[in-house]
């Protein structure tokens, strides 16, 4: 028995190729967009079949981000209905696709939805609102509250505070009413 566990053991050592440094790392970051371009494929697939059901128009537009796929919805007449109020609808749409990517390659998924550049506009409008927050603090010394945000919204607030030289910023509560404090440092 020892000498068919090592003749196993040998040809298995035989069949490992070897690797230059640097070359599995490669190819870990390859199989990782891989992965993420899977992502918005099932995503994309998924979104538009429910765009069927609605028969609503749009185009779908898939990409890669920040390690995340992005996935767009843009040129309907009807498309603002899947975004609801302050986004709601479209947060709700976001966890369905993740779920629904989930459920065919069996990893959670962080991938982004946005519907008739919805999430592109609110990104801006929450840019400058931190950043007129975090200079408001920065001159009054004072802590300011905001309103409570979705994860997305609080973290690109975050972003922008942490721009402003002075400010410090944490988040507070509980969903559905976490919020963001901009502090004084």
């Amino acid at each position: 028995m020892s000498e068919t566990a090592e003749v196993i053991g040998t040809e298995q050592d035989e069949a490992v190729p070897a690797t230059v440094e640097g070359e599995a790392e490669e190819t870990d970051a390859g199989s990782d967009d891989d992965l993420l371009v899977q992502e918005g494929d099932i995503a994309g697939d998924y979104l538009e079949r429910l765009l069927d059901i609605l028969d609503y128009d749009g185009d779908i537009d898939l990409d890669v981000e920040a390690g995340r796929a992005i996935v767009s919805i843009d040129g309907g007449e009807d498309l603002d209905k899947l975004v609801g109020p302050r986004g709601n609808v479209l947060e709700a749409l976001q966890e369905l696709t993740r779920l629904a990517v989930q459920q065919e390659t069996g990893t959670r998924s962080r991938l982004m939805l946005d519907i008739a550049g919805w999430r592109a506009g609110r990104r801006e409008e929450l840019r400058e609102l931190g950043r007129s927050t975090a200079e408001s603090v920065a001159q009054s010394g004072e802590k300011v509250r905001l309103q409570p945000m979705s994860p997305f919204e609080r973290k690109v607030v975050h972003d922008a505070v942490a721009a402003v030289e002075g400010v410090t910023s944490e988040s507070e509560g509980e969903e559905p009413k976490r919020r963001v404090v901009v502090l004084p440092a």
